[in-house]
């Protein structure tokens, strides 16, 4: 899954894109390089993040998916939104899935609109918002309290009818440093879930801090712990960096046998 981010204030530089030309040149490389899956997000959701306006997240998205669905017909698109009219407006539009940062709390009406839809979802861990999540990174295990919190909500969108739901744990999402980790390390533990899993590393900052360096040079550090979260289970892979990313997954299918 490559990140398409319509916005200036993404925690990357490099994954910003500004404008519908941008946008167009950045997703037909992704795609050459060979992503699956497109996310195109307008609103940052990087702790401490302003909170964008609706309007202003519309008016930045939808051009991007309408344009992109008609240049690549072929491509997957998930729009990355909290917001449950501009989960629709991105579907109308040309979106395949939604992928939601707010796990159904930042917006009510998310997941009834994501049943009517009937779309693939990505339910996020995540507590509080993003200029408040890092206030509530507060577990005994973290493990074992973000799979009961996930599964208590895997079961109630069943119920209301959402049947293709991929499991995102979150990593950075109201967790430390040392809790990413924890959830790296015991990754496959989420299997308990029955969901596909999602793992969104990307050039964070478990691993620029770890390494004591900065987002721009963070594309090491991110392929070796890429590696580490498909042997650990991950299906899906969100990434600045399609080709390395891919590359990474033929070695760890090759290393499969």
């Amino acid at each position: 899954m490559g990140i398409v981010n319509i916005t200036p204030d993404s925690f990357y530089a490099g994954s910003r894109v500004g404008g519908i030309e941008s946008a167009l040149n950045r997703a037909g490389a992704m795609l050459t390089a060979g992503a699956d899956i497109l996310d195109l997000g307008a609103a940052s959701t990087r702790p401490g993040a302003e909170e964008v306006p609706v309007s202003a997240e519309l008016d930045l998205l939808i051009p991007v998916v309408e344009a992109i669905a008609q240049k690549y017909p072929e491509a997957i698109l998930s729009a990355d939104t909290y917001r449950a009219v501009v989960a629709k407006a991105a579907i109308e539009a040309g979106a395949h899935i939604i992928n939601d940062v707010g796990s159904g709390n930042l917006d009510t009406q998310m997941w009834s609109t994501v049943a009517d839809l009937q779309v693939p979802y990505i339910l996020m861990h995540n507590r509080g918002t993003p200029k408040t999540m890092n206030s509530l990174a507060d577990y005994d295990d973290v493990v074992n309290e973000l799979v009961k919190e996930l599964s208590q909500k895997l079961a109630t969108l069943r119920q209301m009818g959402v049947a293709d739901v991929i499991v995102d744990p979150g990593f950075g999402f109201a967790k430390t440093v040392a809790h990413n980790f924890a959830l790296l390390r015991r990754f496959d533990e989420l299997k308990l879930l029955g969901a596909p899993l999602l793992a969104g590393l990307s050039r964070k900052a478990m691993v620029w801090r770890t390494l004591q360096t900065t987002p721009e040079d963070a594309l090491n550090g991110t392929t070796a712990l890429h590696m580490a979260s498909l042997e650990r289970g991950a299906h899906i892979l969100r990434v600045h960096d399609v080709k390395e990313a891919v590359e990474c997954v033929q070695l760890f299918r090759a290393l499969q046998g």
